[in-house]
């Protein structure tokens, strides 16, 4: 037995090591890296920069350093950022102290601001107002949001009331036309503009005088010029009660400035609810790739005519709106960067849109003039400039024109009815276009 035991002993003593040496190397590396883990928290705070070096960090973080080493890559990385906050800041005094546009150009003018503040990653990958603008103008939700408000605040009752100024409203969409020829022209002639057909067709739409359609096209056609586009279409709407009026004198003589035209009769709301269903069904059959501008439009104005739904009207014309509007122009002011606005091709897209709307203010008025040569009926011009759909601003203009010729001269509602046909001729425009690149 003991013989047996010695054996065993003998046995334990010869496998002991093997076991042992596993722990030992396991216990050895694990003192080997506690020792090199303090040994790296050591050499860690050795590194720490002295008080100097942090001084110069701080300031290189600055926006004054962001400013002046953006220059590196050309001006408008560095001072051209500058230069689009100071124009930020113009929009912004436009929008408060002359009231020019304020719900859309403050909004604007304060994403134009944020989008270029150096080394603040607001317009990048990551940054809110970079996702703003993926989610909401990219994809186009934004303006066809909008449009579904517009439709809910709108009566086609005036339209209705008298369908010939329809003509009025699609005269005026003329000046889209030529815009987009005059935009392929300028890129012929001038060396630092290059326009493709996509670039001039979302420029065109400039014309129509409606920012949510060019907001629209523009993203869908030419995202790159979207920031100078909704800019000059905004603007110019803006500047409605200045561009119109000399137009207008111009084109009109006293006479048919003083013209009274008849009471409008009233519309039922059959008449009312069944008109945006025709519409849309009309664009349906006609020009299907304006169904979204159209469709929304006429739902918004069909809850708003229904009167069953009180509540999603009162929400799409309201806080709906409202909500989309502060998102809208944060999203189109950040496509005011310096390093996309400022160029030779913003300068043409501000000059072609002046042209377009002040052809499409032009048109309207000749129209109603052509109309008056073979009616019997007469048709004040003055409502013809109401074609653009600058809702309800050109409207008001028309009227403040013919009251200073007729203080007692009412034409805000006959203007309101080529008012609202230009928002219906400008999305059909907008649709035609679009139906080109499809």
């Amino acid at each position: 037995m003991s013989l047996e035991f010695s054996r065993i002993f003998i046995l334990f003593l010869l496998i002991l090591p093997a076991f042992c040496a596993p722990v030992s190397s396991f216990a050895e590396s694990g003192f080997a890296d506690k020792k090199s883990e303090i040994e790296s928290l050591s050499q860690t705070e050795q590194k720490i920069p002295p008080v100097k070096q942090l001084f110069k960090n701080i300031a290189k973080s600055t926006g004054i350093a962001g400013f002046i080493r953006g220059n590196q890559n050309g001006w408008t990385g560095g001072y051209g950022r500058l230069l689009m906050i100071l124009i930020g800041f113009l929009l912004l005094y436009l929008g408060i102290a002359k009231g020019f546009e304020p719900l859309l150009l403050v909004t604007i003018s304060f994403g134009c601001i944020l989008s270029n503040i150096p080394q603040a990653g607001i317009n990048e990958p990551g940054g809110i107002i970079y996702y703003i603008y993926e989610i909401g103008i990219k994809t186009g939700a934004f303006p066809l949001i909008i449009f579904m408000g517009v439709g809910a605040l709108t009566d086609f009752g005036p339209l209705l009331a008298n369908p010939k100024t329809i003509l009025l409203g699609g005269a005026a969409q003329f000046g889209i036309f030529f815009t987009l020829i005059g935009a392929i022209a300028l890129s012929q002639f001038v060396p630092q503009i290059n326009f493709s057909f996509q670039d001039a067709a979302s420029i065109g739409i400039i014309g129509g005088a409606d920012g949510p359609t060019a907001i629209y096209l523009a993203s869908q056609l030419s995202p790159r010029l979207l920031g100078a586009i909704s800019v000059a279409a905004y603007s110019y709407m803006a500047l409605v009660p200045l561009i119109q009026p000399p137009i207008m004198r111009l084109l009109t003589t006293s006479e048919e400035r003083k013209i009274r035209m008849k009471q409008l009769r009233p519309v039922g709301r059959t008449e009312k609810i069944m008109f945006p269903l025709i519409a849309l069904i009309l664009c349906m059959l006609l020009v299907p790739s304006a169904a979204p501008l159209i469709g929304f439009f006429m739902f918004g104005n069909l809850m708003k005519e229904c009167g069953v739904v009180e509540r999603l009207s009162d929400t799409a014309r309201n806080s709906l709106i409202n909500i989309t509007t502060i998102f809208l122009g944060l999203g189109v002011g950040s496509q005011l960067s310096a390093d996309q606005f400022l160029s030779v091709e913003t300068v043409g897209i501000l000059l072609l849109g002046i042209v377009a709307f002040s052809i499409g203010t032009s048109s309207g008025i000749l129209m109603a003039k052509f109309m008056n040569m073979f009616s019997k009926t007469k048709i004040n011009p003055l409502i013809g400039s109401a074609g653009v759909s600058a809702v309800p601003m050109a409207a008001r203009v028309s009227q403040d024109i013919g009251a200073k010729e007729d203080p007692q001269n009412a034409l805000l509602m006959h203007a309101m009815g080529p008012n609202v046909a230009g928002v219906i001729g400008s999305a059909v425009a907008a649709g035609m276009l679009l139906s080109v690149f499809q």
